[in-house]
């Protein structure tokens, strides 16, 4: 028996068959988050090899060591931390987590500014090492530095994309869930345009079961959805990511499950459909703007985008969010 095929027997790493094909994850930023998603993408089974990236040797090379003690109760992968960007070479998906840190008093766009700096200084060698990943940004404002990150990088638009509303969704979708005493997992429903205080829910599409959400009347007369209950779960989806900012000091856990999920779809090629923030052309007339939409993501990156049936109301919202994401972008230069 070859040492490959041996290896294929025992599930070790440097299995070349169906599922234990090699895959290669990089995590740019050691951080809470970037941490997190290595966490979460290793107990999902996301990729055979999960690279952590970060300038802070000793945070990097523990996060890497902490992660590769628990690899015996997660399925096969081999763990790798370090300060030389060269560990991410050769990977499938690139997730960068790196961005400045929020001042007291400093505004959006002061991080927006600070943070595009720190990526145009990581990408350009990451794209020469990594020619062929997919990249996912995961950094605030994710919208305005994926559209940013794609001029820095010239990558194609399907290449390179942010996270976008796909945590928002999942926060929707939980929240009406709770309202109305279903499984989340029945309850359809996504998040559009800006991932912030512009985002919008899409009602008119939204689905709980097979029943459409707008004409959804509760079982047994609980858990309506009135205009008034629909507005105030609007609110909280908006809202809870202070809250939890407030209470803990930033947000980890639920995004770094979002970003493993959307890792998975395109290291499996599921196309799967994502509200992930990607560059628009003429979608229902928004062009040259990064903002979230039903996308279906795979191998291939961020593909084709659905023409999800909209309201007027939700159309003029989503065409608002993006006029506030291009305002911001030129006003920053881009």
């Amino acid at each position: 028996m070859s040492e490959n095929a041996d290896r294929d027997e025992l599930g070790l790493p440097g299995a070349t068959d169906g599922l234990h094909r090699r895959t290669k994850l990089a995590i740019v930023g050691a951080g809470a988050v970037g941490s997190t998603i290595a966490y979460a993408a290793l107990m999902r089974g996301a990729a055979r090899t999960v690279a952590l990236y970060d300038i802070n040797t000793a945070k990097v090379e523990a996060e890497a060591l902490d992660l590769g003690h628990g690899v015996q109760f997660m399925p096969m992968a081999e763990v790798v931390g370090s300060d030389d960007m060269a560990v991410c070479a050769g990977s499938d998906v690139v997730v960068i987590t790196a961005g400045a840190k929020q001042k007291p008093g400093q505004t959006r766009i002061d991080l927006a500014e600070a943070t595009i700096a720190l990526v145009s200084k990581l990408l350009p060698p990451l794209v020469e090492i990594a020619p062929h990943a997919v990249y996912l940004m995961v950094t605030n404002p994710v919208d305005i530095v994926t559209y940013a990150a794609l001029k820095i990088s010239q990558l194609p638009p399907a290449q390179l994309f942010g996270s976008g509303t796909v945590l928002d969704s999942s926060r929707l979708r939980y929240l009406i869930a709770q309202h109305t005493g279903v499984a989340v997992q029945n309850v359809h429903a996504y998040v559009a345009g800006e991932h912030g205080d512009t985002e919008l829910p899409l009602w008119s599409s939204a689905t709980i079961g097979a029943v459409p959400l707008l004409d959804w009347n509760g079982i047994g007369g609980r858990g309506q959805l009135t205009a008034e209950v629909r507005d105030q779960i609007a609110h909280e989806v908006v809202d809870s990511v202070y809250r939890i900012i407030a209470g803990k000091g930033a947000t980890n856990y639920a995004v770094a499950l979002a970003s493993s999920r959307i890792i998975e779809a395109v290291i499996n090629d599921e196309q799967r459909i994502l509200p992930v923030s990607s560059l628009l052309d003429g979608y229902y007339g928004i062009s040259d703007v990064c903002l979230s939409v039903p996308t279906l993501v795979g191998r291939d990156g961020a593909g084709d985008r659905l023409q999800v049936p909209m309201s007027a109301d939700e159309l003029a919202g989503l065409r608002r969010s993006a006029q506030s994401l291009a305002t911001v972008a030129r006003r920053l230069g881009f």
